[in-house]
């Protein structure tokens, strides 16, 4: 019983110290921790400690500029206010609500609900006329806060619209040169940190923290604003006379790809770009069509849809023939008024023929037998050959986004019926932009260039940050094609189809278009002339597209006369602002 009661004894006095040891071990690891993080961590906690007590609201960096190319501010900066409520700081619900619904023009019911809501800052209102965030500021609301931003601002409203492009509420790029050149134009946002304790109000005596915002970039292009001014003017009187759907102009120079003007109307507002044209009845729309209704809107037709281009066209078949040696500008030819490929009967615009003329007289006269003749001669591999060469398979690179490729039968599918009518500019789709630049590239000496509106970027205080660069690939065609073409175009405005295009005391080439919309027997037409000066030597090139028009449809006789009157108010101001010297002395 002794040996029992012993062994109990020495058990529980065991138990004891072996529980005071663990006891010692894990206070000795507590005290260990606690100094480990007392000392060693100190930083580290002390930072994550004021991080709980500091309220952070940012602060908008000023979006860059977007200039043309005489230093024209297209692109501007307005300081609005952002409202905001910080519910713990609040002294006077009711004061807040009142005033708030009434000088931002809300419901109480709206304000009611963010005021009371437990956030660490709700905000209630963004892109608030400065004005009104300065009355605000004046009841000095306690919670309230009153913050300086940016919001886009378009001076001239809706020129270049869809070139231009528009911000969100975020001050982000949506659509046009805003998305593109969104890195350099952004800038940095800032911040403003302030000290709260621990029911969440400011600590006044400890101040504020600014980490200050850096600004966007100022991104230069080539834009002209006179030049667009004028071309928009232009091309709405057309629309309006002519009765047409749109009506899209674009004047670039032939010689780098900068882009002078870029016209689609209707354009639209872009300080008020959610909001559609008062002819369309809104009431009852759906979201989802609404958005397609602004989708169309902001389309821009130079560089996103594609068109059958028609006789414009004929000047890359010419090419073409001419770098291959399979026509020469002397190859006579009989238009009797048609041309029979295979078992197709394929006419030309003059029924009654245009009887004997050499390829020059045929590209005067837009004569279709003729350029059928010279694709059959290429056949479908060179022909395809040059499709490529020309970067016609390409799209061309330009600096805004959404641009559409070339619409064309796969090399496989191309039968001489195929042949036949790509020769004349018919049965394939592209894009105005990509015309512009293939026809570019042919009488620019055989230079393929990258259009394009960016020039540089600067920053703030005016200094050059960036200059850009655009590819540029050689050898096109010979620049014995090239002149030949400059001189067979010019003919064409000098006494063919273009004639109507023609400026006195100038050199102009050129070539018109009429083209039938999809499907075929619809009755609708595009209606096309594109130019350029001077024919020797281009240093500008422009193109008309006229959509659906009513009444007198051909390019020769409503689409030439555009340009003729664009190039008679253009060429005298570019000449005065010494651009490339335009005219031909």
């Amino acid at each position: 019983m002794k040996e029992k009661d012993y062994f109990h004894r020495t058990f529980h006095r065991n138990k004891t110290v072996a529980v005071m040891f663990i006891c010692l071990i894990v206070f000795m690891g507590l005290i260990g921790r606690l100094v480990y993080l007392m000392i060693f961590q100190s930083e580290y906690y002390t930072q994550k400690a004021k991080e709980l007590h500091e309220r952070e609201r940012t602060i908008k960096a000023a979006r860059g500029r977007i200039i043309d190319a005489n230093g024209e501010v297209l692109a501007d900066n307005k300081t609005v206010c952002t409202i905001s409520v910080i519910h713990n700081q609040i002294e006077d619900a009711e004061e807040v609500i009142a005033v708030l619904a009434k000088e931002l023009d809300l419901s109480e019911e709206y304000v009611r609900k963010r005021v009371e809501k437990y956030s660490a800052i709700e905000k209630i209102k963004s892109n608030v006329d400065k004005d009104i965030g300065d009355v605000i500021r004046e009841y000095e609301l306690a919670g309230v806060k009153v913050d300086e931003d940016y919001k886009r601002y378009y001076p001239y409203e809706s020129l270049a619209s869809k070139v231009l492009g528009f911000t969100g509420g975020d001050n982000q790029g949506i659509i046009g040169l805003e998305v593109i050149y969104e890195e350099y134009l952004q800038g940095e946002a800032g911040t403003i940190l302030t000290v709260t304790d621990a029911k969440g109000v400011e600590v006044s005596e400890a101040g504020e923290e600014r980490v200050e915002p850096v600004n966007g970039q100022d991104l230069y292009i080539s834009l002209d604003m006179n030049i667009q001014s004028y071309a928009t003017q232009l091309a709405l009187q057309t629309m309006e006379t002519k009765q047409a759907d749109s009506v899209s102009m674009l004047v670039m120079n032939p010689q780098n790809g900068e882009i002078l003007a870029m016209v689609n109307v209707p354009e639209f507002d872009l300080n008020n770009p959610y909001t559609l044209p008062e002819t369309v009845n809104t009431e009852g729309l759906s979201e989802e069509k609404k958005q397609e209704l602004l989708n169309a809107m902001w389309r821009n037709g130079c560089i996103n849809d594609t068109y059958e281009p028609g006789s414009t066209f004929k000047i890359i078949t010419a090419a073409a023939g001419l770098e291959e040696g399979v026509v020469a500008t002397t190859d006579n030819f009989s238009c009797p008024g048609y041309i029979m490929v295979g078992d197709r009967r394929i006419r030309c615009h003059k029924t009654t023929g245009h009887g004997a003329e050499d390829f020059v007289q045929a590209t005067m006269n837009s004569c279709n037998p003729v350029f059928v003749t010279v694709g059959l001669r290429l056949g479908v591999d060179n022909y395809y050959k040059y499709f490529k060469q020309f970067g016609l398979l390409d799209k061309t690179g330009i600096d805004l986004p959404g641009e559409a490729g070339t619409i064309m039968h796969k090399k496989e599918n191309i039968g001489e019926v195929e042949l036949a009518t790509i020769s004349f500019g018919q049965s394939f789709q592209i894009t105005p932009i990509q015309l512009a630049v293939t026809a570019s590239s042919i009488i620019n000496g055989g230079r393929r260039i990258t259009p394009h509106f960016g020039v540089r970027v600067a920053n703030t205080d005016g200094s050059e940050s960036k200059s850009f660069a655009y590819p540029v690939k050689e050898n096109i065609v010979s620049e014995e094609t090239s002149a030949t073409m400059r001189y067979m175009l010019e003919q064409v405005v000098e006494s063919g189809s273009g004639k109507n295009g023609y400026v006195e005391g100038y050199r102009i080439g050129g070539k018109t278009a009429t083209s039938q919309t999809l499907p075929r027997g619809s009755g609708k037409y595009i209606a096309s002339f594109l130019g350029f000066a001077p024919a020797d030597n281009p240093q500008v090139l422009a193109i008309v597209i006229i959509n659906n028009p009513q009444g007198l449809y051909y390019g020769g006789q409503i689409a030439a006369p555009v340009i003729k009157q664009l190039f008679e108010n253009i060429l005298p101001y570019l000449e005065k602002m010494d651009y490339n010297s335009t005219k031909s002395y």
